[in-house]
């Protein structure tokens, strides 16, 4: 009913109007584009172009940002009369790009025909799509992507946006290593790579990492972010003009997941913000088995985005020119506002969940219509050879270009005699572990003048900076342990990351209320009594030269917020990196963070994290609920043989 209702507002009838009206002049609003230099349009000429811009291949939806600049931006961007225009050239990049992908497919179901590969079929344009932001956000200054994505199409991205040498990746097909290996054993669709090319559009250096990821859907999401953020704070980046991350999701995972709107709250919070994330849903419309009437309550599946005010551009994949439109939108809305933006990309999985799923037994009548649906790329050339911006053979030219790669690389696999896992590593520790014992301690030792400043700085607040009467008993108390040579927990921990500090290892501690602490032991940042938003960070003045010091309070989220945190300590070994959990036993909500990326990354993915994670539990009467941190379960994970004791 509200459909038809909704098709009736659409006709001038519904307003008593006549077809004789449609001839009528108006004056067009200030809230609207689609005049261009003209003020008064005929009503006919008005709906023509509403049409146009609304009723075609790309959907926006803008209406709930509630800041009237952007919308004016969006409204721009999408009603100006002529504003999609493409050149031959380009044209026939994008017809080269989809080539790329979808004979990379057809080339690997030829070889592997029993292989899963979890492939991009149906959904081929979203090759082009990452490459036109990645050339957009290059022009603009950007020199680093980070991208976390799932399965579908991963092989993909990794040949023909990364430029992954095409053998390292069939030698995953026909692989070399033995199961002992570490790394080994996990599927190749799970695992990263880092990889840097010049990009052949801008002529520009960029670094492309693809970080590794576990099955659980979405899990990558905040890792992703926190690695981002951790690049942009080591490089000086304040504003993230020079680092990138990129998320690419399923549009079931998208709507089903928890994980995706504790990200997207983070977007905008000052210690986790990346300046605007560019994500991708890659929207078959089906969640293994699943149709969305079983999978989610909202019209979209991008519904949950429109909480932090990211403008979603829903797009018809079959239509590549519209949807590498959106993609420049997109990386310029990045570029300009320094927010998140979400890409629908509306398509099709033309197999089943994989190559060897039989897709017909719970979506008969849409593996019909797919059966008949030719691929974008054959809809796409018949366009352009109709049009005359390519020839019959041009096209055909630029495929068997593209097969004779793949088969060059299929030759050049076969002689590869090992494969190193260091080709599969999201964040390579260079120079790190060279010439070091693993199995032995450091001395870690300061002199006792070096705590003996740390505690006398740390106990005492700046001049003319009024704090709480009951923090001061606190940091008296605090003068006096430093005197009488004595330390407590809160103590000894300013002095570990003071000294830290002292010799320039960069400090980040993050969670839930980690500024004050759970206990009301910490007190790292001190807030002025009569001031809003001053306050001072005692460890950040101990030295003119020492290393920052990063103590924020994070958004309530475990699960979230301890990936952001894994993220952030892979990309630098010589960094203490903490997540504290409120209390141990809230590690809980974050244990997908903990099995898949923590105590099993090494195995896996040959991952490295310099990660500390503090659980505090107390035995102050608060039941079981606040008084274990489970310490068994970390214990349990932490070997594989738990009768064996290194030397």
């Amino acid at each position: 009913m509200a459909q038809a209702a909704m098709e009736k507002e659409l006709q001038v009838q519904y307003y008593n109007m006549s077809e004789q009206d449609l001839d009528r002049v108006f004056r067009l609003p200030n809230t609207t584009y689609i005049g261009g230099n003209e003020t008064v349009l005929p009503l006919r000429e008005i709906i023509k172009r509403l049409q146009h811009v609304y009723c075609r291949s790309i959907g926006v939806e803008f209406m709930f940002i509630n800041n009237l600049q952007q919308a004016d931006w969006i409204r721009r961007k999408f009603e100006t009369p002529g504003i999609m225009q493409f050149g031959s050239e380009e044209r026939r990049m994008l017809m080269a790009r989809l080539i790329r992908s979808t004979r990379f497919e057809e080339f690997l179901a030829r070889k592997w025909s029993s292989e899963k590969r979890f492939g991009l079929e149906g959904c081929e344009v979203l090759i082009p799509a990452m490459k036109t932001i990645i050339d957009s956000s290059s022009a603009a200054g950007v020199d680093s992507f980070i991208i976390g994505m799932p399965h579908r199409g991963r092989l993909n991205v990794l040949a023909n946006v990364c430029r992954k040498p095409l053998e390292k990746i069939i030698c995953q097909f026909d692989s070399k290593l033995e199961a002992a290996d570490e790394g080994s054993g996990d599927v190749k669709y799970h695992l990263g790579m880092s990889h840097e090319r010049v990009n052949r559009v801008t002529n520009k250096y960029i670094k492309i990492a693809v970080v590794a990821n576990p099955s659980h859907l979405e899990a990558v999401d905040t890792v992703v972010q926190g690695k981002a953020r951790a690049e942009m704070f080591y490089r000086g980046d304040t504003d993230g003009k020079k680092v990138m991350p990129m998320l690419i999701h399923g549009d079931a995972a998208f709507s089903g997941q928890g994980i995706v709107y504790e990200c997207l709250h983070l977007s905008d919070l000052p210690a986790f913000t990346t300046h605007g994330t560019v994500h991708i849903v890659v929207n078959n419309q089906i969640g293994f088995t699943t149709d969305p009437r079983s999978s989610r309550s909202s019209p979209y599946c991008t519904d949950v985005a429109r909480v932090v005010n990211a403008p979603i551009f829903h797009v018809n994949a079959d239509d590549p020119e519209a949807v590498i439109y959106v993609c420049k939108v997109a990386s310029e809305w990045r570029e300009t506002f320094g927010k998140d933006v979400v890409i629908d990309l509306v398509c099709y999985r033309r197999f089943g969940h994989n190559e060897i799923d039989e897709p017909m037994f719970t979506q008969p009548l849409m593996y019909k219509k797919i059966a008949k649906q030719p691929t974008v790329l054959a809809k796409y050339a018949e366009y352009l050879i109709n049009n005359g911006v390519v020839t019959q053979q041009e096209y055909e030219e630029e495929i068997s270009k593209y097969d004779k790669i793949c088969e060059e690389s299929y030759s050049l696999a076969k002689k590869e005699t090992a494969v190193s896992n260091i080709d599969w590593l999201d964040s390579p520790w260079s120079g790190f572990f060279e010439g070091r014992n693993p199995m032995e301690m450091p001395t870690t030792g300061v002199h006792e003048e070096t705590l003996q400043h740390i505690g006398k700085v740390f106990s005492t607040p700046p001049e003319d900076f009024v704090i709480h009467g009951g923090l001061k008993r606190v940091l008296k108390g605090r003068a006096n342990m430093v005197a009488e040579r004595q330390a407590d927990w809160a103590l000894g921990e300013a002095f570990a990351f003071g000294s830290l500090l002292k010799e320039g290892i960069h400090v980040r501690l993050s969670g839930q209320d980690v500024e004050r602490g759970t206990f009301s032991h910490r007190h790292h940042v001190l807030h002025h009594q009569n001031i809003d938003k001053k306050t001072t960070i005692p460890l950040n003045n101990l030295y003119p030269d020492q290393a920052p010091y990063t103590v924020c309070n994070s958004s309530l989220s475990e699960y979230g917020v301890l990936g952001f945190e894994v993220g952030f300590s892979i990309t630098n070994p010589n960094a203490l990196v903490i997540w504290e959990a409120q209390f141990g036993d809230f590690a809980n909500t974050a244990q997908c963070i903990i099995d898949q990326f923590i105590s099993s990354g090494q195995a896996k993915w040959v991952r490295q994290s310099g990660l500390v994670m503090l659980l505090p539990h107390g035995f102050e009467g608060m039941g079981p609920e606040h008084s274990s941190a489970r310490l068994e379960r970390f214990l349990q994970m932490s070997n594989d043989d738990p009768d064996y004791f290194p030397v």
